[in-house]
């Protein structure tokens, strides 16, 4: 990555609002730190970058994302250690992964040495609000939205890149995370624009979502839409299964995220000598397994949750449960990547990146 040092103007807040916070008690992504980054997109190039107090800014009603919602991010987070200092985890996988992102949607790319320098210093900023401890982490929502006016159906001219952070624990509260696989909502189509990060992506998915969560399931399990055979991913990760002893995961297509957290599952688990399949999985073979007593386990992996064991799965009104081993491969890679993440062991990926 280019060594390149861009303009970053920085204006800090008076007072920070971290005296003020309650770290037992925070809600998934609600609370934001002191400070954000902007970047404009005018007359062809990126510039006027700027670290500022975190705060609401005005728009107009025209807004293109508003209308024709060309808008796309990514989720990344922070760690600090017991000594206090800070790291990101594979933070250029996530630059390329935006990027792809930006392409697909129209938007222009946002510089990767840039990405780069603006987290970090933002980060930096901000490191205060990096809580240490197992589960505590800063999270990261880099994005870039439209900001042309006028309600013309074409790309806009303009955009804004923005980071916001926020200090969370754990994504979900419950150990009990029962899934639905879906039969007749789909996530994605091909040709369209499931292996980007788009915000529509995640509007299209709230209603079923919505439906399965009213009959007592936490996510769904989506299939392809073609003929709701395939299984995809797992409410907004993706999903790895274990049978037998061998893991296996849908790979990245036109319609699957391609997940940093799945690639470091997948590295890890070579790692620990435990055999995985990157491959098409189908509702019969998952189901068949499970009648079989060969379905070891079912886990959804990524950012906010990292690993998230599944404890049961429903498939046409009949609900099949996993079993509760012992020594079970999701906590085991679960222990590998956090103790990467928070400097408690050696890294031997160079995934770990100080700030």
């Amino acid at each position: 990555m280019s060594t390149t040092k861009f303009p970053i103007s920085i204006e800090k807040v008076a007072k920070s609002k971290l005296q003020n916070i309650d770290f037992s008690k925070l809600a998934f992504g609600h609370i934001f730190s002191d400070h954000m980054f902007i970047c404009d997109y005018k007359e062809g190039k990126w510039q006027d970058a700027r670290i500022v107090p975190y705060g609401p800014f005005s728009v107009e009603p025209s807004l293109s994302v508003f209308h024709y919602g060309q808008a796309v991010f990514e989720g990344m987070k922070a760690y600090k250690d017991d000594k206090g200092d800070v790291f990101l985890f594979r933070p250029t996988e996530n630059y390329a992964r935006m990027n792809k992102s930006c392409k697909r949607m129209a938007i222009p790319e946002f510089p990767e040495a840039l990405f780069d320098q603006a987290l970090k210093t933002l980060v930096d900023i901000d490191r205060n609000w990096v809580q240490p401890g197992l589960g505590n982490s800063l999270y990261l929502r880099p994005f870039v939205i439209a900001t042309s006016t006028g309600v013309q159906a074409n790309p806009a001219t303009e955009y804004r890149f923005m980071i916001i952070t926020s200090p969370v624990q754990s994504y979900y509260t419950t150990k009990e995370v029962k899934v639905k696989i879906a039969d007749h909502y789909s996530r994605a189509a091909n040709g369209g624009t499931g292996f980007a990060k788009t915000a529509g992506n995640y509007a299209g998915q709230f209603y079923p979502t919505a439906l399965i969560k009213e009959e007592g399931f936490q996510q769904v399990i989506w299939t392809d839409d073609a003929t709701h055979e395939k299984l995809e991913e797992c409410g907004t990760m993706n999903v790895v299964f274990r049978i037998g002893d061998t893991l296996i995961s849908p790979p990245p297509t036109e319609r699957i995220l391609d997940g940093v957290t799945r690639k470091s599952v997948i590295a890890v688990a070579e790692r620990l000598g435990i055999p995985f399949e990157s491959r098409t999985i189908t509702v019969t073979e998952l189901t068949e397994a499970a009648n079989k007593g060969t379905l070891k386990e079912i886990f959804g992996c990524g950012t906010a949750a990292v690993i998230s064991p599944v404890t049961a799965f429903s498939y046409k009104d009949k609900e099949y449960q996993l079993p509760n081993i012992q020594d079970g491969y999701a906590p085991r890679i679960k222990e590998f990547l956090l103790n990467i993440q928070y400097n408690k062991s050696e890294d031997p990926f160079g995934w770990r990146v100080k700030i």
